[in-house]
Parts: C-alpha cells; structure tokens; sequence
C-alpha cells in the first residue's frame, strides 16, 4: 500500500485536489531531502490512476487501478529512477551499502516513446510519468525530455521530484509548473517521530536538520554515532586508532560529515553562540570550546571540508580520518 501523505503536506494536498481538473502537463515538486516529496508524488500518482478516488481525493486501495500500483504492475505509470542493484527508491540515503548509478541515462528517457504513444489502459484516463530524483538527469537525458515536454503527450502527467533545484536545466524547470514542497515544522516533525516510537527524536532531528524521515531512516547510524560521540567528548584524550574505524564504518562521507558538525558545535560555542546539531552533548562540547585553539579548529575544520569533497573517491579513508583525529588531539591548547 503506498505510504500516505505526511501531516505537514495536508494543506498543499487540498491545493492539488481543488485544481485536479486543470493540472498542468508536467509538475515539479521540490525541497530539501527527508520531507516525503517523493512519497506524495507517489501518492498522488496513485490518486490520479485511481478508478474510484474517496471525496478527499485519497486512492481508494481496493480498485483494480491501485492494487496494479500497489505491485508496481500498473500499465500506465513509469518511475523512472537511477538504474540501481537495489531495489529500493527511497528519497533519504540509508546506511545500506549498495552499488548504486548516479545518472538517469538517456536510454531510460527514449524508452518512454513507446509508453507516450499508447492511450490510457482506462477510457479518458491518464497516464502518469514519475522522475525522481530528477537533478539525476544528465544533459542528454535531460534534452530528450525537454522534447518530451515542449510537445506533450495527450492525457500523460510528468511528475519530477528534485532535492536541488538550481541542478536542473532551466529549460526543463521553465516548461513545469513548480510547487515548493512544505518543510515541517519542530513540532510536526517531533509528533510524527514520537509516533513512529523514534528514541531521543528532538536530538536526532536536530543532527538531522529537521528532517524527519532522515532521522527515521538513520536509526543504525545513529547507534553508532553515539558511542563515537561520546569519544570525542574525550578531546586530546582521544586515541584516533579506534575512533577513525568507528567513524568509517558507515560510510566515509557519513563519518566526515559526523566530524564536520562536531567541529562546527565547538567553533559555534567557541563563538558565543547556541549548539545545533549536538543538544544532548552541550556540556562536553562547551568544556572543549572552552580550552581549543581557535586558529587550529579552523584549520582542522578546512582540511575537515577538503576530505568531504573526496568522500566518494578511491582513497584509504580510514587513514585520512585518521590522520584527521590525530590532529584533532592537539587543538585544545590556548597556546
């Protein structure tokens, strides 16, 4: 059964039934990662294929249409998604490791032509078009649909999801109508959590940066972050041979970017200001800030952002990270 829209995105699910009758060709829903846009595009497509929608416009669940939906069955719906060896289209990154594409190839997008010139397996019906996410066209995909949609198919509805929007080419955005998806609200984003029985969920929202389905998704991640957390509270007393492996044991990119918000905690204390992604460590980070180098935490916080951005290259990570915790040891000295 496909997951039902959140509660932050009741009032802009009103907005879409009022106008169903006068939707435009090609939609484009966006916002930041870990909101559920792709599952209300999941939704809606859904809705739009269903036979015998409820007064609010939700699928009914028990037509044909939607158990063919329900079985990724349905003759009128493509998703188009990054070729992948898992199966799995989540919008928020999971611990999982999996060889993954990047790129919604060109092939997948000429593939549509055969779909796009058949009628509705329904009389008057629609067919539906799902691209998520879509900053993941590369620029022949993205100008094989660009053509796609200057020159729209008869009752076919495009439906892209996009986490980055100033990814995608301006000719494509221009040719869709754009809907900013809602971001929730602490307290909506606490209540669902709460409700999905999620543990220290006010703290896990915050190192997620109010993103609720990330922290849903993180749960592993966060079991393991919390003992290397609790080791970096140590400060020069850290013995970075057993910390690197912990910090590399997800993933490289997830253990760099676990160091750059602790760094930018302390520098944040550091300055007068309030913690963000660390509440529950607010009086270790506090004593670090108190005795750090500043001069030395910048720098650190530099090389911290350089080896980011070669996350996801064929280096020894763990060494690198490693390396990094060394010269984490040695910046709490006011000398």
């Amino acid at each position: 059964m496909t997951t039902a829209i959140y509660p932050w995105q009741q009032a802009i699910w009103v907005r879409f039934k009022h106008r169903e009758q006068r939707l435009p060709h090609a939609l484009l829903l966006h916002g930041r990662v870990g909101i559920g846009k792709y599952d209300f595009a999941r939704y809606l497509s859904q809705s739009l294929l269903c036979s015998q929608p409820k007064q609010d416009g939700a699928p009914c669940e028990t037509c044909s249409s939607c158990h063919w939906f329900n079985e990724e069955s349905h003759p009128d719906f493509r998703l188009l998604s990054p070729e992948q060896e898992n199966d799995t289209d989540d919008e928020v990154s999971t611990t999982k490791k999996t060889k993954k594409k990047t790129q919604i190839s060109v092939t997948q997008i000429r593939e549509l032509a055969d779909f796009l010139s058949l009628s509705s397996h329904r009389s008057n019906g629609l067919r539906v078009v799902l691209i998520h996410p879509a900053e993941a066209l590369n620029v022949a995909s993205a100008n094989a649909l660009l053509k796609m949609l200057e020159e729209p198919a008869s009752g076919v509805v495009f439906i892209l999801v996009a986490h980055q929007l100033q990814r995608l080419l301006p000719t494509i955005t221009s040719r869709c109508q754009k809907f900013a998806m809602p971001v929730p609200n602490e307290q909506q984003a606490l209540a669902w959590l709460n409700a999905q029985e999620i543990q220290n969920s006010k703290q896990q929202l915050a190192y997620l940066e109010g993103s609720p389905l990330k922290v849903q998704a993180e749960q592993v991640q966060f079991s393991q972050l919390a003992e290397t957390w609790s080791l970096l509270s140590l400060g020069e007393k850290l013995e970075p041979h057993v910390t690197a492996p912990m910090l590399n044991a997800v993933s490289a990119e997830l253990g760099i970017i676990a160091l750059q918000k602790w760094l930018y905690d302390i520098v944040a204390l550091k300055l007068g200001q309030g913690v963000r992604y660390h509440l529950q460590y607010i009086k270790a980070l506090q004593g670090l800030a108190d005795k750090v180098n500043l001069a030395k935490l910048f720098e650190m916080q530099n090389k911290t952002n350089a080896l980011r951005k070669l996350a996801l290259h064929p280096l020894n990570h763990e060494l690198q990270i490693e390396s990094l915790l060394i010269e984490y040891t040695k910046i709490f000295s006011q000398k």
